[in-house]
């Protein structure tokens, strides 16, 4: 019984039917905003609601019941993820003072896509393990915020747009600027009055856009290749065991024919 639920909840159209429904439940939901139902609609909305809530409890249960006691569902942090989303969706607060807070809560339901795909999960934890790296990244870019906006506050402080009144404001500038908003009207502001201005805006785009995006990208890259790396070896250790206990079953095999063949001496 157990190992037939273990299939269930390890089979690869069990993950697909979970990533339908909330794929379905999330179109329903966004088509939702677009207007008042018509009281049919409403109806129909709260059963398929109900449907949907109802199986989410089967599919916890069912990870819950594969596991072979219940405190290793919460080991796994993305089960403890999927419970706490569950618990949260399922709070009786429809009814009560806080409706805007249930509907609010439907949104959670579609969270549980992260889990119900274990590439998505996957990518997830490859971020995750990305963060301290993009952290260190985060703190250089601010460095290089830092010493242009303390640099665009004192010389083009005098534009008449008003971009660089202040060290607060030159930092959204250059965060516009980062993002290639408008960018050239920004310097050509600058550059009718300091024309050299063009080395300065030119030399932000090229660390901070160009440098820092590429380093974001090889962080990103590297945790993949890392877990690829990973699966490779899981792969590899899984093969091992398996040959593991091939040469194991044919070891005892020999011995068995072996033992039969001294019984038949012995008799003959």
């Amino acid at each position: 019984m157990i190992e037939n639920i273990e299939k269930l909840r390890d089979s690869r159209w069990f993950s697909n039917l979970t990533t339908i429904i909330i794929i379905v439940y999330a179109s329903i939901l966004g088509f939702k905003t677009l207007g008042d139902m018509s009281s049919t609609y409403s109806a129909l909305w709260h059963i398929i609601d109900y449907a949907v809530n109802l199986y989410f409890i089967f599919e916890i249960a069912i990870k819950m019941i594969a596991e072979k006691k219940t405190l290793n569902f919460f080991k796994s942090k993305w089960n403890v993820f999927d419970f706490i989303i569950v618990v949260i969706t399922l709070l009786p607060l429809e009814s009560s003072g806080y409706a805007a807070v249930a509907r609010l809560m439907r949104v959670f339901k579609i969270l549980r896509l992260f889990t119900a795909r274990p590439e998505l999960k996957a990518i997830l934890d490859m971020l995750i393990k990305a963060i301290p790296a993009i952290i260190d990244i985060v703190i250089l870019m601010f460095i290089i915020f830092y010493i242009y906006a303390i640099i665009g506050s004192f010389v083009f402080v005098d534009l008449p747009s008003g971009l660089w009144k202040d060290f607060l404001v030159s930092m959204l500038t250059l965060f516009r600027i980062l993002t290639f908003e408008d960018w050239t009207d920004v310097m050509y502001e600058a550059m009718e009055v300091h024309p050299w201005s063009w080395i300065y805006f030119i030399s932000f785009i090229i660390i901070a856009a160009f440098v820092f995006f590429n380093l974001f990208v090889a962080v990103i890259i590297g945790e993949m290749q890392k877990l690829q790396e990973k699966e490779m070896k899981d792969e590899m250790h899984e093969d091992h065991n398996k040959l593991d206990l091939v040469l194991q079953e044919v070891i005892s095999l020999r011995a068995e024919i072996k033992e039969l063949k001294e019984n038949k001496k012995e008799q003959g």
